[in-house]
């Protein structure tokens, strides 16, 4: 990593500079949390923008046993998992920027701190591709790319240009697609669970939703084979004007998403697509301090270290 790389985190992190602040902000803390912390990439991808920049994007979980407090999240004595969404921009043989993501309301929920309104989506611990090729990916993804694209603007003339048909999403996803949200919103099988658990409670409150087409909005994107993936620091400008998304009320304001996306095709279609998005900051544009009503609702547990005999020591018999 070059010695001024630009780093965006996601809330509370904020923008770094650099390396070493990089670790003394977010993996220092995390370390101190699970001492025995593993990095499981399962998505590695590498390519060329449009642009000219080369950038690499990794999916994966950070996972190790949850032994102290992380951001004021109780520790669970247990193996916890963490997903992460990292874009890396290469240059000279270095890096020289950094996006990521990290779900730490993942961590919330395993920890039984989520403070906020349940998410309807499903809650596990995502799942690699289904096609177990993840991290050997090869091949021209321009074919995919251009799928992907044609995807997502088809989907954002809906409500503007008429019912749901206009979004054919027939024409773009498998009938078994796997849509892998950030916890919070969770994770829907096929259309049905795509657009109960998702799409319509977020229209629904921002139906003005546009994508990377706003002038001094960017999104960088890249593809290898079967996959696309996509990192923007924002991306995404829209109007909290409804209300009900993750239980927020309309506050008829603008906000700016971030959201870092990774699309898997199989048969031309899309199979799967892992998405996360900033919810931490968008909580706080709107005036909520997600860690705060953490630390209000852990007033009355314990955030000491977990310490966990050694089981050698023990007589069993």
């Amino acid at each position: 990593m070059a010695p001024d790389a630009t780093v965006h985190l996601c809330h509370p992190f904020g923008d770094l500079s650099g390396p070493e602040a990089l670790f003394d902000a977010a993996y220092a803390p995390l370390l101190a949390a699970m001492p025995d912390l593993e990095r499981r990439d399962m998505i590695v991808v590498a390519g060329t923008t449009p642009q000219g920049q080369d950038w690499v994007g990794c999916m994966g979980s950070y996972m190790g046993s949850f032994l102290a407090p992380f951001l004021g999240i109780p520790p669970t004595g247990h193996l916890a998992h963490m997903r992460y969404h990292e874009f890396f921009c290469i240059k000279n043989g270095q890096v020289t920027e950094m996006q990521a993501i990290w779900d730490i309301p993942e961590l919330m929920m395993q920890a039984r701190a989520w403070p906020m309104a349940p998410q309807l989506g499903a809650f596990l611990n995502t799942p690699a591709p289904m096609s177990g090729d993840g991290l050997r990916l090869s091949g021209d993804g321009q074919a995919a790319l251009d799928h992907v694209i044609a995807m997502l603007t088809d989907l954002c003339r809906y409500p503007a240009e008429g019912s749901p048909e206009v979004m054919k999403l027939d024409r773009y996803w498998h009938p078994r697609f796997n849509w892998y949200g950030p916890a919070g919103i969770g994770t829907g099988r096929g259309v049905a669970g795509f657009r109960h658990w998702h799409q319509i409670p977020f229209l629904r409150a921002m139906p003005d939703r546009k994508l990377d087409a706003m002038g001094d909005l960017m999104s960088h994107w890249i593809a290898e084979g079967d996959v696309v993936a996509e990192t923007g620091w924002p991306n995404m400008r829209l109007t909290l004007t409804g209300g009900g998304w993750m239980g927020l009320p309309p506050s008829h304001g603008e906000v700016l998403l971030c959201s870092l996306d990774f699309w898997r095709l199989e048969d031309g279609l899309i199979r799967e697509n892992w998405v996360l998005v900033d919810l931490l900051d968008l909580y706080r544009q709107v005036g909520v301090d997600v860690l705060a009503r953490v630390a209000e609702f852990n007033k009355a547990r314990n955030l000491a270290a977990v310490q966990i005999p050694d089981p050698m020591a023990e007589d069993l018999r």
